[in-house]
């Protein structure tokens, strides 16, 4: 779950500037930070699909992220993974189990407002193509030692905002993200983003901090 998390913050959070970027993969990139940037809350609906083809396997599933500066709470796959930007809480609901972590600086921590201000450096971004009003770039990293060779992803080019996105894995594994719906400035109560063990009767908590 914290590689979902990641990924998902990653696109549907938007990236800052990239080093070692073409200009129009910067420009665009730079136009859908901005706008971002300026969004007092997001929430977002998408549809996860994972395929291998070599091992057969096909997972898909929806899920949705509510964030709010470096707050976030995300659920998908069965459980909520809720950030009040300090405290991690990982509620694995078939279990009845929590875990509790501090927001670390490691790469599997990163919060929205972290991705957005620092991401950026690690990856090389390459403009695609343009269809109708979609925008394709494609995302490679810099630094050796990651799992995933490239990360493709599709703007909205009339909202600046990123639809789809597909990250392909070295192990020959896609995940593919669509964003089904994208709501910004809602009001959201800071009580969404803890996790209030009077509402969860009976479940275990497993704190690792």
């Amino acid at each position: 779950m914290k590689k979902l998390l990641l990924i998902i913050l990653v696109a549907g959070l938007a990236i800052s500037a990239f080093a070692q970027n073409d200009k129009k993969a910067t420009a665009i990139l730079d136009e859908v930070s901005v706008k971002t940037k300026a969004y007092k809350t997001i929430k977002i609906d998408f549809t996860y699909a994972m395929d291998n083809a070599k091992q057969k396997i096909h997972d898909k599933f929806k899920g949705t992220l509510i964030s709010k500066g470096d707050k976030y709470k995300l659920t998908a796959a069965g459980q909520d993974v809720i950030s009040d930007g300090k405290t991690v809480w990982t509620y694995l609901k078939d279990a009845k189990e929590v875990q509790i972590n501090n927001v670390g600086e490691d790469d599997d921590s990163f919060t929205p407002t972290k991705l957005l201000s620092g991401y950026g450096k690690d990856f090389k971004a390459k403009f695609i193509e343009e269809k109708g009003n979609d925008q394709i770039l494609e995302l490679y990293p810099l630094k050796k030692g990651k799992t995933f060779t490239k990360v493709q992803l599709t703007i909205d080019k009339a909202k600046k905002q990123i639809s789809k996105f597909i990250i392909y894995d070295r192990s020959g594994s896609t995940f593919s993200y669509i964003v089904d719906k994208f709501v910004t400035d809602q009001p959201i109560a800071d009580a969404v983003f803890t996790f209030n063990k009077a509402d969860h009767p009976g479940v275990e908590f497993n704190d690792m901090r």
